[in-house]
């Protein structure tokens, strides 16, 4: 079951959507899956070919930009769409994620292209801890 849905009337020329996870780990990691699901879907994307991801920042908000960003820099760079993460997130002066992310190189003939994510946006961006987990909001340019 997916853990987050796109929010169609936010951004028309765009995408949006918000994610939820118990664990900020769980939340990142959903919010990996929801922008490579706007792309292509990602229940026909084998966890082939791995990468390696550390990322520090001083806020969530822009550790969460920075970590969309790097996948989808990869997904350019090395032609891949991922499907699989191991993220850990820990706080001590700053926020810092390691992890590992899967996926498989990209195939026009064998994976259906949904569109291709140009980047995350600030606008309307959002980390918020909440009663029971964690939300956050995000919008990708296509």
């Amino acid at each position: 079951m997916s853990n987050f849905k796109f929010l169609e009337d936010i951004a028309i020329a765009d995408a949006a959507f918000e994610a939820y996870g118990d664990t900020l780990e769980e939340l990142f990691e959903t919010c990996a899956l929801a922008t490579f699901e706007v792309m292509v879907d990602t229940k026909n994307v084998k966890p082939e070919q791995k990468e390696e991801i550390l990322i520090r920042d001083l806020n969530l908000d822009d550790l969460l930009f920075d970590f969309i960003s790097e996948l989808v820099y990869l997904k350019d760079a090395h032609k891949v769409f991922f499907s699989k993460f191991d993220l850990h997130i820990n706080k001590k002066e700053e926020y810092e994620l390691d992890g590992t992310v899967w996926g498989e190189k990209i195939d026009y003939k064998k994976q259906e292209i949904r569109r291709d994510v140009k980047a995350i946006t600030y606008h309307m961006l959002e980390v918020k801890e909440m009663d029971n987990g964690w939300r956050a909001q995000v919008i990708l340019d296509t």
